[in-house]
């Protein structure tokens, strides 16, 4: 696997200083965490679903989620499983592993993980894992109990992805000790977990409230808060954290490939900020690329995705610039070991060794995961060479 992979060489070469890095399903937990990028929902009932991942894979998409949770109706619950048993057959007797992104499964109650896979059987090696629902301290406990319980019996690495939704982690009063309790069941289990999700459709949904296009869920303040909290607890780059992947954004267009001729005309060749961003205005890509930033500010990486829209810009905006390349290499330079501060290699800015170190190791594991970007070469480049 490797992003940008389904670009030709010739234009992954003009595109980046360092292409992404190859990497295999079987890759240490740290790696795929970064690697998830845009990790793609479909509801587990789709018809074509082996032929969907396929689709996918061959856009760039590295990881998925097919689910059997919210996406699908409580009546449709043995259909999808059904359906979902029989694509993952399907898919494989067409492809490896290898050849596919990242698949996991979201599933409703514990018992769905140790029943899948004995269904699945051999087709189980597709899994990187499972997806849990509303995740709390020591009611998930049977979910976790149950995904170990499956990679014995399968004997596949298989992870888990805790969403973090519950009222208990929304409301003020009990927040603290819901994370508090998160905390130490992560801790008990943590080399299961993958990454963290966020649930902020349920967040909302607890006050009745819906963001608009234009606004992002940093612009919700009680969605915000809770967001602070999880990451200020569970996010933390002291080696006692984990990957937190930014909320879904809602919004798209009926056709996914409405933008892309835009991307091939003036406005973005041009490389004029306000032509730029009123093109993407144009195209109700706007609020997503701030919501993506605010994510990176924040401690996010990574985001889930309802569309295949999504995909693109959430690549783009996760490769490491030039500029922030140089300025982590200079900060992580065994010169630099005692600290001080240093001029920027772009002259903008100072660095500070000591406090910006993490900030530095982080951004070069993504570099290797998505690559550096070559001087002079912005996301809107990167983004319409990822609009397939």
């Amino acid at each position: 696997m490797r992003h940008f992979r389904h670009l030709t060489p010739e234009r992954r070469s003009a595109l980046f200083h360092r292409e992404p890095a190859e990497f295999t399903s079987e890759a240490d937990a740290g790696t795929l965490a970064i690697a998830l990028g845009a990790t793609l929902y479909s509801p587990a009932t789709r018809a074509a679903l082996a032929d969907d991942v396929l689709k996918q894979a061959a856009r760039g998409v590295v990881s998925m989620v097919l689910c059997l949770e919210d996406s699908i109706a409580d009546a449709e619950v043995p259909l999808a499983e059904d359906n979902l048993v029989g694509q993952l057959r399907e898919l494989a007797d067409r492809a490896g592993a290898d050849d596919l992104p990242l698949l996991f499964v979201r599933v409703r109650e514990s018992g769905q993980i140790t029943g899948l896979v004995r269904r699945l059987g051999p087709a189980a090696r597709l899994l990187s894992g499972f997806v849990l629902p509303k995740f709390t301290g020591d009611r998930s406990v049977p979910f976790l109990e149950a995904l170990t319980e499956a990679e014995a019996a399968s004997g596949r690495r298989l992870f888990a992805m805790p969403v973090l939704e519950s009222p208990e982690l929304l409301h003020r009063e009990t927040r603290t000790d819901a994370l508090a309790g998160i905390a130490r069941t992560l801790e008990k289990y943590r080399e299961r977990v993958l990454a963290l999700r966020l649930g902020v459709t349920d967040f909302c949904a607890a006050y009745g409230l819906r963001r608009t296009p234009e606004m992002t869920a940093y612009d919700v303040q009680i969605v915000a808060s809770v967001i602070a909290d999880v990451v200020n607890v569970l996010g933390r780059a002291d080696g006692t954290g984990f990957t937190v992947t930014g909320p879904v954004w809602e919004y798209f267009r009926q056709q996914e490939r409405m933008f892309k001729p835009q991307l091939r005309r003036s406005p973005f060749l041009s490389g004029r900020a306000e032509d730029v961003r009123a093109a993407l205005i144009e195209h109700d890509l706007d609020g997503l690329l701030r919501e993506i930033e605010l994510d990176r500010a924040n401690g996010l990486l990574g985001k889930t995705c309802i569309h295949p829209s999504h995909v693109a810009p959430v690549h783009a905006l996760s490769v490491v610039s030039h500029e922030e390349f140089c300025d982590a290499t200079d900060v992580l330079r065994p010169e630099r070991g005692g600290g001080g501060v240093v001029r920027s290699a772009y002259t903008n800015k100072m660095n500070e060794v000591k406090p910006h170190r993490a900030w530095a190791e982080r951004t070069l594991l993504r570099g290797e995961v998505f690559g550096v970007a070559r001087e002079g070469v912005s996301f809107v480049e990167l983004l319409a060479a990822g609009v397939k």
